[in-house]
């Protein structure tokens, strides 16, 4: 279900949560649907199960997941995420990209062509 690159720079946690944001924004993952117990993930990866629960811990403060006691995790309904604040810390990990983008020689119409496919693949959610 998740995929980690051991030769990334990225911590571990990051690169699982990032693949868990994924599939929440690409509704994989659903609203109220449980997550693999950190055990199996740990397993599953043959990764320290504190990684595991360091990226559960994470989103469940950034608002995609949610704890029920003894029960899990799970995906925490959409209308819990606040979206001006999660598009403010988005906007300040998207800025330093940019920049480096622009001085490698993006254009404004490539960024725009980017956008585009991502909108296509399924990025947009504003229905």
């Amino acid at each position: 279900m998740f995929e980690l690159d051991v030769r990334s720079r990225k911590p571990i946690y990051e690169q699982l949560m990032d693949n868990i944001k994924e599939l929440i924004v690409t509704s994989v993952l659903r609203p109220d649907e449980k997550l693999p117990s950190v055990r199996h993930v740990s397993q599953e990866l043959t990764v320290n199960p504190n990684t595991i629960q360091k990226a559960y811990r994470e989103l469940e403060r950034q608002g995609f997941l949610y704890s029920a006691s003894r029960k899990g995790y799970f995906v925490a309904p959409t209308d819990w995420i606040s979206n001006d604040r999660k598009l403010e810390e988005m906007k300040d990990q998207f800025r330093p990209l940019l920049k480096e983008a622009i001085y490698m020689g993006l254009t404004k119409e490539e960024l725009l062509r980017w956008f585009e496919e991502a909108e296509q693949e399924g990025g947009d959610h504003r229905d």
